[in-house]
């Protein structure tokens, strides 16, 4: 098993607070205000212990110390964070205006930038509180606050793929014949824990005509002889994450089931390789889709090539039309084509690729041939 990486430090979190700050002032944003989701664990290292309706912000700004407001009752396990000796903690208790407190921290005038995940019921608040200030989701604003990734998140990352990849190399062995789709999803979810994830996150098993749903999730279905079945899994590990496709046949496949496993096969690889420091990321997403409408089933691959990966299993960039963000050495995303018969069938390949700095690598390298499962 990969050794564990060292922790982060904090250090490491303030250095991306400060940069955090500073690419919102380069953005012309007063500052950010960061709730508890992926954007506040890897700014801080915090994850709160429970999801609450009590207001718990990150509040950066170029020139200023980071502040966190937590809930005082949640302010021990707040200390106790990575990051927390970077940053000033502010706490309030029950009875009392979170935002009245955060308020005097902000340009009552200012434009800043809300993670995403921000509870309706807090921006109405700070509103309230601030009515000359105005906001902006950071997919809009800053949507590649965490897309580059350093090189103790891409050691993470490589992690994750690699045991998403032995994961994949025993579900191939194990039987899939007359059993539910949701026994295999539970076999899939033990070996992703067996191979180090502390969390899975899915794992679809889509056996013959669910295979065409891409996100249809295991149900009772019991898969037979003959099936096509997408397997789609991921999680996280080191807490980043892992994602990956792979489309197994049980017994031998027809002659046109191959056929558009290899079309599958040969557009995810174009996908690919068409990644490199500049391009687009709409490029990524015609290249892969040229092949595939090439072929004649076009209007069969019905979603975008890719998404961004990291702390959570799906954030931008997406490779997708119409994002024209170029393509940064750092960057790690997926490449996931997929062609789906209604009633009939699917097919899906995904890798997660990372650019490098005159290409892109696979952080998977499980076989992409079609895998013949008893």
């Amino acid at each position: 098993m990969t050794r564990e990486p060292a922790p982060f430090t904090a250090d490491d979190y303030a250095a991306r607070m400060a940069a955090a700050a500073q690419t919102a002032a380069d953005a012309g944003l007063a500052g950010l205000l960061i709730a508890p989701g992926p954007d506040l664990t890897h700014l801080t290292g915090y994850r709160p212990t429970a999801e609450t309706e009590r207001l718990t912000l990150l509040v950066l700004a170029a020139g200023q110390d980071p502040v966190l407001i937590v809930p005082a009752l949640e302010a021990p396990d707040a200390q106790k964070a990575p990051g927390a000796t970077a940053l000033t903690l502010r706490d309030w208790a029950d009875g009392k205006n979170p935002y009245a407190v955060t308020a005097p921290l902000l340009d009552f005038r200012g434009r800043f930038g809300v993670s995403d995940n921000t509870w309706s019921l807090h921006l109405l608040g700070l509103q309230k509180e601030l009515p000359n200030a105005s906001y902006a989701p950071l997919t809009d604003c800053l949507p590649m606050l965490r897309a580059v990734k350093d090189e103790q998140e891409l050691e993470r990352l490589a992690a994750a793929g690699a045991a998403a990849d032995a994961a994949y190399a025993q579900i191939v062995h194990l039987p899939f014949a007359d059993r539910r789709e949701t026994d295999v999803a539970e076999d899939l979810a033990a070996l992703l824990r067996a191979h180090g994830h502390s969390q899975v996150d899915f794992t679809v098993v889509g056996s013959g005509p669910n295979g065409a749903n891409p996100h249809h999730e295991a149900g009772e279905r019991v898969i037979r002889h003959g099936d096509m079945v997408v397997l789609d899994f991921g999680g996280l590990r080191f807490g980043y994450g892992s994602d990956i496709s792979r489309t197994v046949h049980v017994g031998e496949p027809t002659a046109e089931e191959q056929r558009v496993h290899d079309i599958v096969r040969e557009a995810q690889q174009a996908g690919v390789a068409a990644v490199r420091p500049g391009v687009s990321c709409q490029e990524i997403d015609r290249a892969a889709r040229a092949v595939i409408t090439e072929f004649g089933y076009g209007d069969r691959f019905i979603h975008r090539t890719g998404h961004g990966i990291g702390v959570t299993t799906h954030e931008p960039p997406y490779m997708v039309e119409g994002e024209e963000q170029p393509l940064v050495p750092g960057m790690c995303f997926s490449v996931e084509p997929g062609i789906y018969l209604p009633g009939r069938f699917g097919v899906r390949i995904e890798d997660i690729v990372t650019v490098t700095e005159d290409a892109g690598r696979r952080l998977n390298n499980a076989p992409r041939e079609l895998a013949v499962v008893e």
